[in-house]
């Protein structure tokens, strides 16, 4: 008898196909948010409606602005992130309580990104939002879990430590 696919697992393969439509030319990431096992909404990677995605220009405009950059220089990225996009297509009583799971992968090797975490804009929103788990694929199987309650209580930007 085969065996079933753990429910995280489930939601975070949704969260990769949801990836799919991204159109980053650096990056796929694909998000959903459920909440009572019913998926409240999905975001993916992309540029404002009606603006021009890189994918159409054809290069990354951070790329272009910030070339040595790896991480920040989002005031260059023509894209609203995954996260976002998912918060922004759900009514915030929808979202109380809710979790998010978020799948990424680098578009250059297809391996999924190393260490991936919410960017502090993201993770802001996320808190306001109150989506109460964040789970986080790192392999095709392996996935990180983070309660936002410690987003809250070791507010990274007051001790002076910012991750990406």
């Amino acid at each position: 008898m085969p065996k079933r696919v753990d429910k995280v697992n489930y939601y975070l393969d949704i969260a990769e196909t949801v990836s799919e439509r991204g159109t980053c030319l650096r990056k796929d990431y694909g998000c959903i948010i459920v909440k009572n096992d019913e998926i409240i909404s999905t975001g993916y990677v992309g540029a404002p409606r009606g603006r021009a995605n890189c994918v159409d220009l054809g290069y990354c405009t951070k790329k272009k602005i910030y070339p040595d950059l790896h991480h920040g220089g989002y005031d260059a990225c023509r894209s609203v992130h995954a996260e976002q996009n998912a918060i922004i297509s759900a009514a915030r009583k929808d979202m109380l309580g809710a979790t998010m799971y978020l799948a990424g992968k680098r578009k250059d090797s297809e391996e999924y990104e190393e260490g991936p975490m919410c960017c502090q804009t993201c993770r802001k929103l996320i808190i306001n939002a109150g989506i109460e788990k964040v789970i986080v694929r790192i392999s095709k199987r392996d996935y990180v879990e983070v309660n936002v309650k410690d987003w809250i209580e070791n507010d990274e930007l007051l001790a002076g430590k910012i991750t990406y």
